[in-house]
């Protein structure tokens, strides 16, 4: 029974990337202790890293971002597409790293002019290439794994940036944790664009929903729209229209 539930809890963590021990004792239905007992295993067979409240999985264990954007790739370049229609002439929009808002550059209109502030190496790349665009790269230092930048060493810098649209990604969705992320250099980030900006959307394709992990960078009641695709469940729903959050279908 321990040695199947070590088992289950390492595909979980390497699943989520990240998950709080809360988040374990929850979903195995197992105290604290066990938790930590289990986790503690994990770590001293160089799976895992102990982080403030939870385990993170170790860098060389992560998914590459390669092998996370194939997952749903179709959803992800729709949800693109249907993001790009929410851009304006002379917009401050922020776009967020991750393998759904990569694709949200592909499908602006190339004479519309517009401010991009980002991390993303790949907006980065195709912003680049765009005449009528203002780009404002943000992070210093690369981080191989997900093709963003990361680390601040002055996060006043964003708060600088009067931007009126935030194209965000996330790990995960849940009603009770919001939009969450497993790194935290990344969630420093992502905590700061969510506060200064005027309007949140959030492109997440349908994996994400019901899933939380480790840090997370807003609540639901703070966001103003989602974008995805696929299935949701009628529980989301029911709160997006509570909330008035819009949601954009993407198909």
């Amino acid at each position: 029974m321990k040695v199947q539930r070590i088992h289950e809890i390492e595909s979980y963590v390497k699943r989520q990337g990240a998950a709080s021990l809360n988040e374990l004792c929850e979903a195995f239905d197992v105290s604290k202790n066990t938790i930590r007992r289990d986790t503690n295993y994990l770590i001293k067979k160089g799976l895992f890293e102990k982080v403030y409240g939870g385990v993170v999985l170790k860098e060389d264990n992560l998914v590459s971002f390669e092998n996370r954007q194939i997952k749903n790739q179709e959803e992800k370049r729709l949800i693109g597409k249907e993001a790009a229609k929410l851009i304006e002439e002379d917009d401050l929009i922020y776009v967020d790293s991750g393998t759904t808002t990569k694709y949200l550059m592909e499908f602006v209109p190339p004479d519309m002019s517009f401010t991009v502030v980002t991390n993303n190496l790949d907006v980065i790349n195709t912003a680049a290439q765009l005449e009528n665009i203002q780009l404002l790269v943000v992070g210093s230092k690369y981080k191989r794994k997900t093709r963003s930048f990361i680390e601040m060493q002055n996060h006043q810098i964003l708060q600088n940036f009067n931007i009126n649209k935030a194209f965000m990604a996330a790990t995960g969705l849940t009603l009770q944790n919001g939009l969450t992320n497993s790194d935290m250099l990344e969630t420093q980030i992502k905590k700061v664009i969510c506060e200064k900006a005027s309007q949140i959307y959030v492109m997440v394709d349908a994996s994400k929903f019901g899933h939380s992990t480790l840090l997370t960078y807003a609540q639901l009641d703070e966001i103003d729209a989602i974008i995805s695709g696929g299935a949701i469940s009628k529980e989301y729903l029911s709160y997006f229209k509570q909330q008035n959050i819009d949601l954009h279908t993407a198909y």
